[in-house]
């Protein structure tokens, strides 16, 4: 199963702290984590390596915290979640050596790119501004336009 790392769900929660609250002016890693239960420590790492990606600008003093360094209309998922796993890959031979011990028998490698393509795509698509929760309406909307993985990928014999 496809899955977010838990440090990838903090930093998500984390940035979409830090663009809702942004006319606050910088937030302290302890007021994020104290707001989400997420641990003091593993957040600060967490902070550490999105302001490393250039994704957060870091403040020291009385006032200091961490701001965004864009519009969270210009962050995307993928950015974050990039800055603190790096490359995502679905499977071994999707990686940038893509060894594997069925390579010369593979049928599958080309459509697990594409998925994987796919998956980065959705990611590259959503901003940190898309990412609040939606009423029962909205839902109900987006469940009915969804395009399904399988509309995005087709597996086919050559």
């Amino acid at each position: 199963m496809l899955r977010l790392t838990k440090k990838a769900d903090y930093g998500l929660m984390a940035m979409k702290h830090l663009a809702e609250h942004a006319d606050r002016g910088a937030c302290s890693a302890k007021e994020i984590a104290e707001e989400y239960g997420i641990p003091q420590e593993a957040l600060a790492k967490i902070l550490q390596r999105l302001t490393r990606a250039e994704l957060l600008q870091s403040q020291h003093g009385t006032n200091g915290g961490y701001t965004l360094t864009r519009d969270p209309r210009a962050i995307s998922a993928y950015e974050v979640i990039r800055a603190i796993d790096g490359p995502l890959f679905i499977t071994s031979c999707i990686t940038v050596r893509g060894e594997c011990d069925q390579s010369e028998r593979c049928t599958i490698r080309e459509p697990l790119r594409k998925v994987n393509q796919s998956i980065e795509d959705v990611l590259k698509s959503i901003a940190l501004s898309d990412m609040r929760e939606e009423s029962d309406t909205e839902h109900h909307h987006r469940q009915e336009t969804r395009v399904s993985l399988a509309d995005l990928v087709t597996i086919g014999h050559k």
